[in-house]
């Protein structure tokens, strides 16, 4: 297209502004090229300025004769590069680095959201709030709130967090020709992240992760994120004797195991013992949290595979769902879920703080009411729904976490 329009032009400057001006007006304002209005008064100027340079008086045209070679060279490279730059729209007073920053910024903004993804944010955020509310029960008065407290929430949330995108990154690198099916939308198996990357980032995190444990020097810590990385890697690696995710009984005690009982009790230990240097005590609002998350956590086990049927069966993945069929698993869980919200009104009813069971019962009581009444409206037939109900539950498992810490 550039070729054909240059093409119009002279070979040589020379000539008469007038035959510049009306070829300009032609190119510029030809129904072929109306991306350029005449509105554009800027590119018309500027156009108008490297094209339109007016009559020569004779002297100046034997200088610019003898120096023809040169310039009309230049001249036809900036006629080329403003007129290509015109019919294709774009700003004729643009330069290739104008766009640098915005290239720069694209491609970040790229990379953060492909990483955000590859992280499996619910997870994130459950971990950190889960890690947060078991802190806070290790909290007896108000002075106990003090710096130490801060840092050494902080020590266990990044261990924690770390370990995490460990474990997601590690299950998305195994599952990679499943998720093309289940999750096409994750990096690896859109082709975003190449194996190569996968590898390097699930390596360097659990390296930063059991670092910052060895160096924190708390013991629960510690081995919170070693058996994390025992059973999240026996979980999801495909190698003879594991990949655990195959068996539906034992993937379940996996995630039981890492989010019902190693958060509690070993968060809550690391804050008792090493931040607060006092003796190990399991008191009633932690038997509690471990024993309400022992059931959310089946839950979840159960209903993250639902909307995954399709790609277990194609990958011989024995889950419930493929089982015993998603609706059959779906009520499961909703009843699982409407027992604990019973257990935990009950456990409120009997606290002697009358904060704690006020806010305690009503709290549960909205919960388990909020939940059924969204059971009850999902199109079972719909992937998306299911979906959308799993994050619903993800939601419900946060809300838990903020009510733990009133439990008393």
């Amino acid at each position: 297209m550039d070729s054909a329009l240059l093409g119009s032009f002279p070979k040589a400057s020379l000539g008469g502004n007038s035959w510049r001006r009306e070829n300009l007006k032609k190119i510029c304002f030809s129904g072929s090229y109306t991306a350029v209005s005449v509105s554009r008064c800027r590119e018309w100027d500027i156009l108008q300025r490297y094209c339109a340079v007016g009559p020569l008086h004779p002297q100046q045209r034997l200088k610019h004769h003898n120096t023809g070679t040169k310039e009309n060279s230049t001249s036809y490279r900036r006629h080329k590069k403003f007129l290509v730059n015109a019919t294709a729209g774009h700003p004729l007073d643009s330069e290739p680095g104008a766009y640098n920053a915005k290239n720069v910024w694209n491609t970040l903004k790229n990379a953060t959201d492909a990483f955000y993804r590859f992280s499996r944010p619910h997870t994130v955020i459950g971990t950190a709030l889960s890690i947060i509310s078991v802190s806070l029960l290790a909290v007896q008065n108000l002075s106990d709130f003090s710096p130490l407290f801060f840092t050494g929430v902080l020590e266990a949330v990044v261990a924690a967090l770390l370990m995490n995108i460990y474990i997601v990154g590690l299950n998305q690198l195994s599952d990679i020709d499943i998720d093309k099916v289940n999750k096409p939308y994750l990096p690896l198996a859109s082709g975003e992240y190449s194996v190569g990357t996968g590898i390097m980032i699930v390596t360097s995190f659990v390296i930063m992760s059991f670092w910052l444990g060895w160096i924190v020097g708390s013991w629960p810590l510690f081995w919170a994120l070693f058996i994390s990385f025992v059973l999240g890697t026996a979980y999801s690696i495909n190698v003879p004797l594991l990949r655990w995710k195959r068996s539906a009984v034992v993937a379940a005690m996996c995630i039981l195991a890492v989010r019902a009982v190693i958060v509690q009790l070993a968060f809550f230990l690391h804050m008792q013992t090493h931040v607060y240097k006092r003796p190990a005590a399991f008191s009633r609002p932690l038997i509690f949290a471990t024993a309400f998350m022992s059931f959310f956590s089946v839950v979840i086990a159960l209903f993250k595979d639902i909307p995954d049927i399709d790609g277990d069966k194609i990958f011989g993945i024995r889950s419930f769902t493929v089982r015993l069929g998603q609706e059959r698993v779906f009520w499961t869980c909703i009843w699982l879920l409407q027992m604990a919200y019973g257990v935990a009104i009950l456990v409120g009813a009997t606290s002697s703080f009358m904060l704690s069971k006020s806010i305690t019962v009503l709290g549960h009581a909205i919960l388990a009411s909020i939940l059924w009444s969204r059971a009850k409206s999902v199109d079972l037939t719909s992937k998306a729904a299911i979906t959308t109900f799993y994050m619903f539950i993800w939601k419900l498992f946060y809300a838990e976490y903020l009510l733990i810490p009133l439990v008393r």
